[in-house]
């Protein structure tokens, strides 16, 4: 045979081996092919399980919201969603049924459908028992009956999901096997080749050149290695070895390039199977979180060992409108979540406010040196990378997460980031949308406590009122009839929050009005008791002098609490003036010393009053308000300190931040009165409701201290007013701290009233503050008068014109002790009458709320009269609110003093205008 026959029986025989190889080749190629297709219809359907099990989860998590009875524009989104996702659950449910033909999959579909419909048949149940209102039967539709048919769903679901998984995992490994036998089959008839090579060319030995034996050479270094790489030829001349030489390298390429897909087919299987696992462990995190807190702290600390991250933080979104910032809420490798991270950024502030801006995930690279450090028990070192990642819900962030890593994040780490980022956003609005309704139930609930709370106290004034006089009878009923007017509005008020405004304003109305007309009896009841307890006569035995001041005690008590009430009408109904002028710091601290110096002796309590060297000598605010915010703080303290020591301290602030930016004196420096006792202290869960009204840190009916619980609220009001705040720091069992903040000059828009009253200057009274633990305000006598001056009152005559006989009998019962003549009216025509009657009488007591004629048409007639226009008129009315006692003034009155009314104060009037009269 030639040369060329030897060749080409030769190569003939090679290349069917080849071609059979080929063949072999493509049809393990064909099934690698398929079995990747069956991987990624798996992997849909691995997709559609979790797809209704999370719908399932949606839907539970409306209908919880819908039987928590949310209010009218939360229900459709509710109702809405559950049904939308039951859809979506029998989408995924029907995409299944057509994509697995399996019979163990159709059965578990098949009862999954079954399920579907029976939950869709129990929601309209739910929706017809939801609209009848009967919550019981709901409730337990939803948490027996529902509930087990979403768990068999859930459980079908995960079964199905199992199911889907194996069968990948199955693909993956024939993927393998069919690889692996490849291999083997290429090996073997590589090896063929090469012997059916060697026997050629020991055939044609004589006949072959050099470029064969290195054919020879090469073909028997064949190995498709760890590399991925088979030699190649390298062939130098154009005959039938260099057509063969080109062929196996044409050959090796083929068999490399199909080697590379098997490999980058297997690595994106597994990648995906590895994404799906790790997303699929954060979703079932999320149920049965329902705070944010809790929710950050578990998220970082699943995500950040996933993507090997060495650091993580979690911020969310918090505040509205243009206050919108990012709060830390967790942290990862930390102890405390203080120490690492900012705190807080704003929208466009660094590289977490600028994330929530721009919406997109952020990775920087070549982090300098004296960056933070990754920490370990051997060592420190600077992060690599970092990665800045925002959550979004619908076109809104609400929350960024920073994540550092000592190396660089794989793209397989990014996508799973990116996934989990994505997901978070509906839970994090989902448990936003529940701790909403969570909070207006809370509110709803609390609003009801306290319309009712307060609609009993009134029933109880309203009993009590009725027993001291059958006169007001009328107004009792007028008072019941609020009082149901409150109870419908505390009904409505659980179906619409809307009207919570005017209900409160009815409210401050009523105890506005309830605090005046209580002052009418409180009057005459103080003054007779006042007398009582003084026994001028001295015909009372020391049981009934003592029975006498405990009732002036109790009508003081009574007074304090009414004017705490009106004070804070005045309050809510920004009624409440701001006088300001200038004083010395040097009176505050008289103040304090002389209304409370005494108390602390008897009650072997230290008390001490101390001003920084560097204070302003004068302060321009409103004194009377600052020394009743400053009372009312002193006498808390001494209330609540058996022992130790109390200590008012007067210095500027410690920083001088503006305390509001609208007003005038936003920029002036901060004064800070400090009240510090040694008492039992607050707890610190009780610091904030303190400053609510009618609200005590112990308030319990068995508490140890009394009080109303409106004096911090008060002053917390009047301190707003004066441009400051008040601020507390305390620790239970070891005392407080209560610190006045305000600045050293205010400017008032208001123009100031000037005092009309001739005898302010003799007759000033300390500041209308809360009274001390100890005893009300005593007016000290004016010592500038003569000494024979302090006797005016005899024999002058006074008429007293009152509708109200007790109040009469008080105000004749106490003048003719002075041996004053008195003679009176019941209303302002009778007044003008008995004037005319007696044309010498020296002074006037007129009341302003009289039937008939009240006091103002009274005295404006009196100033008529020519020869009664130089008569003293003082008027006196139990309505103090604001402008009144300019009202008063216009009217003709020379002076105006409020009841009930101060024996000792009334008295210094009259002797002051006897004495101008003089």
């Amino acid at each position: 045979m030639t040369f060329k026959t030897k060749l080409y029986l030769g190569f003939g025989i090679l290349f069917g081996l080849f071609i059979i190889l080929q063949v072999i080749l493509t049809m393990m190629l064909d099934k690698l092919d398929e079995n990747m297709d069956g991987i990624s219809k798996n992997y849909q359907m691995v997709k559609l399980a979790n797809t209704i099990q999370e719908e399932l989860s949606i839907f539970s998590m409306d209908s919880r919201g819908l039987i928590a009875n949310p209010p009218e524009k939360f229900r459709s989104e509710l109702m809405n969603g559950k049904y939308n996702a039951l859809k979506r659950a029998n989408s995924a449910i029907e995409s299944l049924r057509k994509l697995d033909r399996e019979e163990k999959s159709q059965k578990l579909i098949k009862d999954l459908r079954m399920m579907n419909k029976t939950l869709t048949k129990m929601e309209k149940k739910s929706d017809e028992l939801f609209a009848t209102g009967d919550t019981e039967e709901l409730t337990k539709l939803y948490w027996y009956k529902s509930s087990k048919v979403r768990e068999q769903m859930t459980e079908k679901a995960d079964e199905l999901q199992n199911i889907q998984v194996k069968a990948v995992n199955n693909k993956i490994d024939q993927s393998k096997k069919t690889y692996n036998l490849a291999l083997k089959m290429v090996s073997i008839y590589i090896i063929a080749g090469l012997l059916a090579g060697l026997f050629i060319a020991v055939w044609i030995l004589r006949s072959i050149t050099f470029n064969l034996n290195k054919v020879t050479s090469v073909m028997s270094r064949v190995s498709l290695g760890e590399s991925g790489r088979l030699p190649r030829i390298k062939v130098n001349t154009k005959d039938e070895i260099g057509i063969i030489g080109e062929a196996f390298n044409k050959m090796a390429e083929s068999i490399e390039m199909q080697a590379m897909q098997e490999k980058k087919l297997k690595h994106s299987a597994e990648e995906q199977s590895w994404l799906k696992t790790k997303v699929s462990e954060v979703s079932n995190m999320y149920p049965g979180i329902d705070h944010l807190d809790t929710l950050a702290h578990r998220f970082i600390m699943k995500i950040a060992p996933m993507v090997e991250a060495s650091y993580g933080v979690f911020y969310i979104k918090e505040g509205s409108g243009d206050e919108q910032y990012l709060k830390k809420a967790a942290a990862y490798a930390s102890n405390k979540p203080h120490d690492i991270g900012i705190e807080k950024f704003r929208l466009g502030e660094g590289i977490i406010g600028q994330c929530a801006i721009d919406k997109k995930m952020l990775v920087l690279n070549d982090i300098p040196e004296n960056y933070m450090k990754v920490t370990t028990g051997l060592g420190m070192a600077s992060p690599k990378t970092i990665i800045v990642m925002p959550a979004e819900f619908e076109g809104e962030v609400l929350a960024v997460v920073e994540l550092a890593s000592l190396k660089q994040f794989t793209p397989l780490q990014k996508m799973l980031l990116e996934e989990v980022m994505g997901n978070i956003g509906i839970t994090i609005k989902s448990i936003l949308r529940q701790m909403q309704v969570e909070q207006l139930l809370q509110d709803s609930q609390a609003l009801t406590e306290e319309l009712q709370t307060q609609s009993e106290e009134l029933q109880m004034q309203h009993e009590e009122l009725r027993t001291v006089n059958e006169q007001l009878e009328e107004q009792f009923r007028q008072s019941e009839q609020k009082t149901k007017e409150l109870e419908e509005v505390r009904e409505i008020l659980e179906d619409k929050a809307k009207q919570l405004s005017l209900s409160s304003q009815y409210k401050s109305e009523f105890l506005a009005n309830m605090s005046h007309e209580l002052r009418t009896p409180l009057n005459s009841l103080l003054i007779l008791a006042q007398m009582l307890a003084d026994n001028p006569e001295k015909n009372l035995t020391e049981k009934q002098v003592e029975y006498a001041k405990t009732i002036l005690s109790s009508g003081n008590d009574l007074l304090h609490l009414i004017n705490d009430i009106l004070d804070l009408t005045k309050v809510q109904q920004g009624k409440i003036e701001v006088n300001p002028e200038a004083f010395e710091l040097t009176e505050i601290k008289a103040f304090a010393e002389r209304r409370f110096i005494h108390y602390a002796k008897k009650k072997g309590i230290r008390f001490y009053v101390e001003l920084a060297s560097d204070l302003p000598k004068v302060m321009y605010t409103d004194s009377q308000r600052l020394c009743q915010i400053l009372n009312n703080l002193l006498s808390n303290a001494f209330k609540f300190t058996e022992e130790g020591e109390i200590t008012l301290r007067i210095k500027r602030a410690d920083n001088q931040l503006s305390i509001r930016k609208d007003d005038d004196y936003a920029s002036s420096p901060l004064l800070a009165f400090s009240v510090n006792d040694t008492g039992i202290g607050i707890p610190k869960d009780k610091q904030r409701i303190i400053f609510e009204a009618f609200k005590q840190a112990d308030g319990t009916t068995s508490r140890k201290y009394g009080g109303t619980g409106l004096g911090l609220s008060i002053s917390l009001e009047i301190a707003r007013l004066l441009g400051g705040y008040i601020d507390v720091k305390s620790i239970e069992g070891k005392g407080s701290t209560f610190t006045l903040y305000l600045p050293d000059s205010i400017h008032d828009k208001a123009v100031t009233e000037l005092s009309i009253s001739k005898h302010e200057a003799a007759a000033t009274l300390l500041p209308d503050a809360s009274q001390s633990p100890e005893a009300p305000v005593q007016v000290d006598e004016i010592s500038h008068y003569p000494k024979e001056e302090k006797n005016l009152l005899k024999d002058k005559k006074i008429l007293i014109v009152d509708d109200d006989m007790r109040n009469i009998f008080a105000l004749t019962t106490v003048l003719e002790n002075y041996q004053v003549k008195v003679v009176f009216a019941e209303n302002g025509k009778g007044g003008i009458d008995v004037l005319k009657e007696h044309p010498d009488i020296d002074l006037i007591l007129m009341d302003i709320m009289m039937p008939e004629m009240d006091g103002f048409e009274a005295m404006r007639i009196i100033r008529q009269i020519p020869e009664c226009c130089n008569i003293p008129i003082i008027a006196l009315t139990a309505k103090a609110m604001k402008h009144d006692k300019q009202h008063c003034i216009e009217a003709g009155a020379s002076d105006y003093i409020s009841k009930p009314v101060n024996i000792e104060q009334l008295l210094s009037i009259i002797r002051v205008w006897l004495y101008q009269q003089k």
